[in-house]
């Protein structure tokens, strides 16, 4: 799999659904906001990349919101019908 380091937090994407992963869009719209995630999750909506922050259940962080477990869910939910995604876990 694909490393990506950002503000010098190391990623590996881990899953590239449809060719979801764009590292120079990742770069762009990734922010200090997200470093503190386990997983930061990008999908395409109308050709612009969302991101979306997700924990490990074990993270003192983690609500039902935000827990990765749920991502399906939030796939299901949230994004375009089978639309492109990836998702980047910190290493």
């Amino acid at each position: 799999m694909e490393k990506v380091i950002v503000e010098n937090n190391e990623y590996e994407i881990i899953k590239n659904y449809k060719n979801g992963y764009n590292k120079e869009a990742f770069l762009n719209r990734y922010t200090e906001y997200f470093k503190d995630f386990d997983y930061v999750v990008g999908d395409w909506a109308y050709g612009k990349l969302r991101l979306k922050g997700f924990y490990d259940k074990g993270n003192k962080n983690c609500k039902e919101l935000n827990d990765f477990d749920n991502f399906n869910k939030y796939l299901k939910e949230n994004c375009a019908f089978d639309c492109s995604y990836f998702v980047a876990k910190r290493k």
